[in-house]
C-alpha cells in the first residue's frame, strides 16, 4: 500500500461552487447522457496520465483524488454522493493530473468525454455549474502549486521565465524551486543527476527530466497533444489563439464545424500579456489580459474545438484540402483556414539586445516578469496603449516607471484614459523624444544609457528592467509564398486586394475575395497580421467571429 498524505486544503473559492452537491433531478438528467456502474473499494477508475477520461458523479460511496509520485500520494481531496469529478482537462481530453480511487464501494454514473461536452453545451443550469466548478478547480490548482511537474530553475537563466510564462498561460499548476533561494534544491539536483549547467530543469511526473526544454518538448512531456488526430481533414483550422483566434474558435465550434486550432505555446496572443483592459465592452472595472484570454481558450474547448500546442511552419497551397505543415513535419489537412498569427513587437538595433532577452529585456509584462521588478527602476519603451497599460501596472510594484517614447506627445497613439491614468500616477516619468542607445551589464542587465533625440543629451541610470513595446512585425514568414502581403509583411484582405493582386495571385474564381479573405480562397486572416487592421482587442475578436460568416459560406460553394 502507497503511503498517503495529506494535501493543500482547497479554500481560495466557495466549497459549494468548487464541489457542488447535485441535486436528484440534476443527477438524473446527467444519466441520459451516459450509464450506471458499480464501483468496488480500492477501484482505480483513472489513473495518472490518462487523456480523454470520463467523467463521473457519485450516486453512493466515495471517490479519492489523488497525486502519485513514485510510492507516495498525496490527497487532494475526495468526491462523495451528489458531487462529481473532473476539471479543465476533462474538457480538453488531455492527461488527468491525479489519480481517482474509489475509497468505499458505490454507485457511479459514467459519461464519457463526447457526451460530457454534448451535456455542457445543451443544458444551461448543468452547463454552469459543471464549467464553474471545473475553471474554478484548475484556478485553486494553480494558486496551491498542486500539478505533476517541478520546475527547477535560476534568476540568471532567461529561459526560466520563459518556461515559467509557458505553464502560467497554459494555466498548468506547478511547483518552482529557484537555485538561489531553496537550500534545498542541491540534494533534488544530485537525486536526479543534475548539474547547475542544466538548468533551468523540468521534472514530469517525478520521472521524466527535461533539460532547459523547448515549449514543444513540454507539450510532448505534458501530453498536451495526445488526445488529438493530427490528420483527419477538418472544417476550419485557425492558426494563433490570440483573442481573434479564440473568437473564430468559439464562433466556428459552437456552430458545428470541426475546428483545430494551432498555437506555437502562448495562449492569448500579445493582448494575453496585458496587464489591464479597461476599454473592453462589458469589463467596467477592468480585466487582465490572461483572464479575457484564458476563458475565450476554455470557452473554446467547451463547444469541441480542439487545440493543438504546435509551431506552424508551412502552408502548402497548390491544391484542395490546404495543408498546414506544423513542427516535426505533421501535415494538417484543412477546408478552410483563419490566420490570427498576430504581429511581434519590433527588436531595436541595439548591441547585445539578444544577450539580455529574458534577463533584462521584455516583450510584455507578465506577472512572472513584474514579480522581479518589485521595489526598482524600471522602462518601458513605447507610446501605445499596451505600452500605456504596461507602465501603469508596473508602476503598482515598481519605485519608478521610466515611459520613453520617440515622440513628443502620447496623443498621437494612445487613448485618452490612458494618458489620463500615466498623468495622475506620480511614480510615472515620461521621457518625450527619447532613445535607448547602450545596454550593459554581466549576466543580467545593469544599466541603461538613454538620448534625447532633439537636444543629444545622454543620462546613465542603473536599471535592470526594460519592456520593449514599440513598433509590429508580423507573423508571415511561413507563409511561404502563399498569399499576397504589403510591403511590410502584413496580409492584404478583401477589397484591399487591387486588380493586380488577384492577377498575380490567380484568383481563380468568378466572385471577388470576400471581407477578410486573402488571395487563396477559403483562406482568411484576422487580427494584428491583417494590413489595415485596428490595434484593439474588440477589433480583433469581432474580426474573429466575421470570419465564420464567410467560413460557412466557402464550405457550401
Amino acid at each position: 500500500m502507497s503511503d498517503i498524505r495529506r494535501g493543500f486544503p482547497l479554500t481560495r473559492f466557495s466549497i459549494e461552487k468548487v464541489f457542488p452537491k447535485l441535486t436528484s433531478d440534476q443527477i438524473s438528467r446527467i444519466a441520459a447522457y451516459g450509464h450506471k456502474r458499480t464501483v468496488q473499494d480500492n477501484e482505480v477508475l483513472v489513473e495518472q496520465g490518462n487523456i480523454s477520461i470520463p467523467f463521473f458523479v457519485v450516486v453512493s460511496g466515495e471517490i479519492d483524488v489523488l497525486r502519485p509520485v513514485g510510492s507516495v500520494e498525496t490527497h487532494i481531496t475526495v468526491y462523495k454522493a451528489g458531487q462529481f469529478t473532473g476539471e479543465v482537462n476533462t474538457l480538453s481530453g488531455r492527461p488527468t493530473l491525479f489519480r481517482l480511487r474509489v475509497t468505499k464501494s458505490g454507485e457511479v454514473i459514467e459519461v464519457d468525454r463526447q457526451h460530457m461536452l454534448a451535456l455542457v453545451q445543451t443544458d444551461t443550469e448543468l452547463g454552469d455549474i459543471l464549467m464553474r466548478a471545473f475553471v474554478l478547480r484548475r484556478l485553486e490548482l494553480v494558486a496551491a502549486d498542486m500539478g505533476d511537474v517541478v520546475l527547477i530553475g535560476s534568476m540568471h537563466s532567461a529561459d526560466t521565465p520563459r518556461i515559467k510564462e509557458f505553464l502560467v498561460r497554459n494555466a498548468y499548476p506547478y511547483s518552482y524551486i529557484e537555485l538561489e533561494r531553496d537550500h534545498d534544491v542541491a540534494s533534488m539536483l544530485d537525486n536526479f543527476h543534475i548539474t547547475t549547467n542544466d538548468l533551468p530543469v523540468l521534472i514530469c511526473r517525478g520521472e521524466v527530466v527535461l533539460r532547459n526544454p523547448s515549449n514543444m518538448e513540454i507539450a510532448n512531456c505534458l501530453g498536451f497533444n495526445d488526445a488529438i488526430d493530427q490528420t483527419k481533414i477538418r472544417d476550419l483550422v485557425i492558426i494563433g489563439a490570440g483573442p481573434s483566434g479564440l473568437a473564430a474558435a468559439v464562433y466556428g465550434a459552437s456552430e458545428g464545424l470541426d475546428v483545430l486550432v494551432l498555437e506555437t505555446g502562448s495562449p492569448g496572443g500579445q493582448a494575453g500579456s496585458s496587464s489591464r483592459i479597461e476599454n473592453y465592452l462589458g469589463f467596467p472595472s477592468g480585466i487582465s489580459g490572461r483572464d479575457l484570454t484564458g476563458r475565450a481558450y476554455i470557452q473554446a474547448q467547451k463547444f469541441g474545438a480542439e487545440i493543438l500546442i504546435s509551431k506552424c511552419t508551412r502552408l502548402v497551397c497548390k491544391n484542395k484540402p490546404y495543408i498546414v505543415e506544423v513542427e516535426g513535419g505533421t501535415r494538417i489537412p484543412a477546408r478552410t483556414i483563419v490566420i490570427a498569427t498576430g504581429a511581434e513587437y519590433q527588436r531595436p538595433s541595439l548591441k547585445n539586445l539578444s544577450h539580455y532577452e529574458g534577463l533584462g529585456i521584455y516583450y510584455a509584462t507578465t506577472l512572472v516578469d513584474a514579480q522581479s521588478c518589485d521595489g526598482g527602476e524600471v522602462i518601458v519603451v513605447g507610446g501605445g496603449n499596451s505600452a500605456g497599460q504596461a507602465a501603469v501596472f508596473l508602476a503598482k510594484r515598481a519605485k519608478r516607471v521610466h515611459m520613453l517614447i520617440r515622440s513628443s506627445s502620447l496623443a498621437n497613439s494612445m487613448s485618452r484614459y490612458l494618458i489620463h491614468r500615466i498623468e495622475e500616477t506620480p511614480t510615472i516619468v515620461l521621457w518625450s523624444n527619447t532613445e535607448i542607445m547602450t545596454l550593459e551589464g554581466s549576466k543580467h542587465l545593469e544599466s541603461v544609457l538613454w538620448q534625447n533625440n532633439q537636444t543629444g543629451q545622454t543620462q546613465w541610470h542603473k536599471i535592470n528592467h526594460v519592456f520593449m513595446m514599440t513598433g509590429a512585425i508580423p507573423n508571415t514568414r511561413w507563409l511561404d509564398g502563399c498569399i499576397v502581403l504589403d510591403t511590410k509583411g502584413f496580409i492584404k484582405t478583401g477589397s484591399d486586394l487591387l486588380p493586380e493582386n488577384r492577377s498575380s495571385a490567380k484568383w481563380p474564381l468568378a466572385r471577388q475575395p470576400y471581407l477578410l479573405e486573402t488571395s487563396l480562397p477559403g483562406v482568411f486572416a484576422v487580427g494584428d497580421v491583417r494590413y489595415g487592421s485596428i490595434k484593439r482587442v474588440a477589433s480583433a475578436v469581432g474580426e474573429g467571429s466575421i470570419a465564420i460568416s464567410f467560413v460557412h459560406q466557402v464550405l457550401r460553394e
